[in-house]
Parts: structure tokens; sequence; C-alpha cells
């Protein structure tokens, strides 16, 4: 009895969840300016882990500020939120889902880039966007085996969405010089940008 009344809670207060989160997206969120978007989509993601009793054991210190490339394997829906209640993110997400009745249109609203598989030009496509969301600093997910699996083996990966976050920041050039040397070396380096 214990148990099904916990569910029919929890159940109501989901329901309460993704209808205040429909809302959120329809009037509020054009409206706001990223980091609230991003405090919001944070905190609707951290009440659904409540709501829905997972409990999330973070290892490590995951990096919550700047760009960033989260690549991880995917086994549910839920791992989408998991990463959102962190950090928000702006997913990388197959163009099928934007056509599903109202998660499509939900996923859209909160920044997903969606890709057209099997379409050369897509890649090209989807990696202009994720620099952009770069440049302003948008933490981006990815899912490389790009679909669910049950996460016990590692599907391959498909890597061509790696290249936006590889790309070089900074360029220049030292010259040494030695006292008593009569020649001058120069190196040139090609340098990522990192965060310390």
């Amino acid at each position: 009895m214990i148990a099904y009344l916990r569910f029919v809670v929890r159940a109501i207060f989901l329901i309460l969840l993704l209808l205040s989160g429909l809302l959120t997206a329809a009037i509020a969120l054009p409206f706001m300016n990223r980091p609230v978007q991003d405090a919001v989509t944070k905190a609707w993601s951290c009440c659904l882990m409540l709501v829905c009793g997972v409990k999330v054991v973070r290892h490590g210190t995951p990096i919550m500020s700047g760009p960033v490339l989260w690549v991880a394997n995917h086994v549910s829906w839920i791992d989408i939120f998991i990463l959102n209640s962190w950090r928000a993110t702006s997913f990388i997400a197959k163009q099928e889902i934007r056509r599903w009745p109202v998660i499509g249109w939900l996923v859209a609203r909160v920044g997903t880039v969606f890709i057209e598989r099997g379409q050369r030009q897509a890649i090209s496509r989807v990696s202009e966007s994720m620099k952009r969301l770069f440049e302003r600093n948008i933490c981006v997910g990815l899912f490389p085996e790009g679909t669910t699996s049950d996460g016990l083996d590692v599907k391959p990966f498909s890597t061509s969405l790696f290249e936006p976050a590889c790309v070089p920041r900074w360029q220049f050039s030292r010259s040494h010089w030695c006292s008593g040397m009569k020649v001058s070396a120069a190196g040139k380096w090609l340098l990522l940008a990192t965060r310390r």
C-alpha cells in the first residue's frame, strides 16, 4: 500500500513538474537571458531527479564554466537530465526527435541542435552550431554512439563531431636565443584552449 501511495504521489509531482516545464518553455524562456535559462534548466532537472527518486553520484569535479564538450554513452532518457542537473547543456540530437509530439517542441526550445543522420553537409552545419555555442561558453552534450544502449558495451563512436571541441584557439611563435649561440632557433606551436 505504501509503495502504491509513493507511486501516486511521484506521478502527481511528475505531471506537475512536466506542466511547469512546458509552461516555462512556452512563456518565460524566450524572455530569459542565458544564465537565467541555465539556472532554470539545472533546477528543473534536479527536481526531476528528486521526483523520480534518482540519486546522482558524481566522481570527480566536472568543468562548471567555459566551453565544454561532454561525451557520454546513452543508456536512457534520464542521462540528459542527469547531465543538466550538473550544468545546463545543449545536446546534439537526431532530427527525428524534433518531430516527436510535445517532446520535440520542448527540446528545440531549450537549445538542442538537431542533426540529420546520413547527410555529409549535416556534420558541417552541426559543427558550426557547436563552435558558436563554444564561443558563448555553452556546454555541449554528445552521445557519440548515436543511440541508447544497455551500457554494458560501448558501441562504435561517430567521432566527426569531436572536431569543434579540438579547434586550436591560440597561435604564437617564440624565438630562443642563448648567449654565445650563432643560430637562432624558432618554434611555432598551436595550443588548445584549456582551463586551469
